[in-house]
């Protein structure tokens, strides 16, 4: 994205005197802010059934925010990129805080903690299928490698190489259940382009990647791509299996119907959020199927969409698209858990015979 885009949210700090009322009014302002999403609005089509929230920014986290996902395995904290952009950005991991029915409300008291170091990381942050982390950076059009464990970026390539035009940008690897499933997505934001690659085993963890569409032959969706995260059918609104991808430059959040690789079909495209700035990253609560994504500079916000439905597969509590023997034993281990737990399916707060019969009733592979 351009050098000048952190300029848009700058602040005056020069020192002077502020009236009582400026400040009371300006009180008023945050306190509005921490609400419904109110300077934001939903697309035509998906008013109806869809609520924003903008659940705040998160105190010790370096702003400007960049990509975020849930750590895997444990839908309880998520891991967000801060100080974006800069060669000093770290991942920090924070814990959320839940309501009774799973949603998030808000972070928990602990102070956020640093994860990894990610320097210049921006809107793409996703797991490989093997559990290393993914994420692009911006403006030198890289794409970052941190196996699990580490504390720094394990290996880094340039997109430069692979004809990716600079800069990214995001990225992301189709979900299991999916057309293009384990496929890497990867989008420039300078122009606008999707790109289409390959994953193969590197060895020691690490993956080599091959994009088939280099140069301009990336898909042009246009709007400065930040953030992707694929929704399965069924969710009000969506007919066919879709993905969400967040325009920084056009201050939106679109959705598009995928094909048969797991690439957005710009015909079908749709204005899902309207009238943001800075969308930045994205990711799906993997508990209730929520829409979430980031907010780079502002007031450098997480905002939540709610209103998607998860298709049947809230007991795949390790998230590989499937309820087997995996997550039947997750459930036995919390058997009795009382308070927050991923194995509490029906929301009671503890983790018994019913929570046991609605994962017998999923078992199988996830779909709608």
């Amino acid at each position: 994205m351009p050098t000048s885009r952190s300029n848009r949210f700058e602040i005056n700090r020069a020192s002077r005197r502020v009236p009582f009322g400026a400040i009371a009014l300006a009180l008023a302002a945050i306190a509005a802010s921490a609400g419904s999403a109110s300077g934001q609005s939903m697309g035509p089509d998906f008013a109806a059934d869809y609520v924003i929230t903008n659940l705040g920014s998160v105190d010790d986290v370096p702003t400007s925010y960049g990509g975020l996902v849930f750590k895997l395995g444990d839908p309880s904290t998520l891991l967000l990129g801060g100080n974006a952009n800069s060669p000093n950005a770290v991942i920090m991991s924070l814990s959320v805080r839940r309501a009774a029915n799973g949603s998030i409300v808000g972070f928990d008291c602990a102070d956020p903690v640093p994860f990894s170091a990610a320097p210049h990381i921006d809107g793409g942050l996703c797991y490989a299928p093997n559990g290393t982390l993914l994420y692009t950076t911006y403006s030198n059009n890289s794409l970052g490698q941190i196996l699990p464990g580490s504390v720094a970026p394990d290996r880094v390539d340039n997109l430069d190489a692979y004809g990716v035009l600079p800069s990214t940008g995001t990225l992301a690897v189709v979900p299991p259940g999916f057309s293009g499933a384990g496929r890497l997505k990867i989008a420039s934001y300078s122009f606008g382009a999707w790109y289409d690659a390959t994953l193969s085993p590197a060895g020691g963890g690490l993956w080599d990647f091959d994009v088939t569409n280099e140069g301009f032959d990336g898909i042009a969706i246009g709007g400065g791509p930040e953030g992707i995260a694929y929704v399965r059918a069924g969710s009000p609104g969506f007919a066919a299996d879709s993905v969400l991808v967040s325009l920084f430059a056009a201050g939106q959040i679109r959705t598009y119907e995928i094909d048969g690789n797991g690439d957005p079909i710009v015909a079908t495209g749709r204005v899902f959020v309207d009238g943001l700035a800075g969308a930045e990253g994205a990711t799906i609560d993997p508990v209730t199927g929520d829409f979430l994504f980031s907010t780079f500079g502002g007031f450098n916000n997480l905002i939540k969409v709610s209103g998607f439905d998860l298709g049947g597969c809230t007991a795949d509590l390790n998230f590989d698209g499937v309820v087997d023997g995996d997550d039947l034993g997750s459930l036995l281990g919390e058997w009795n858990t009382t308070g927050a737990s991923p194995a509490d399916l029906t929301g009671n707060c503890f983790v018994d015979g019913d929570d046991l019969g609605t994962l017998l009733g999923q078992w199988g592979p996830c779909s709608l």
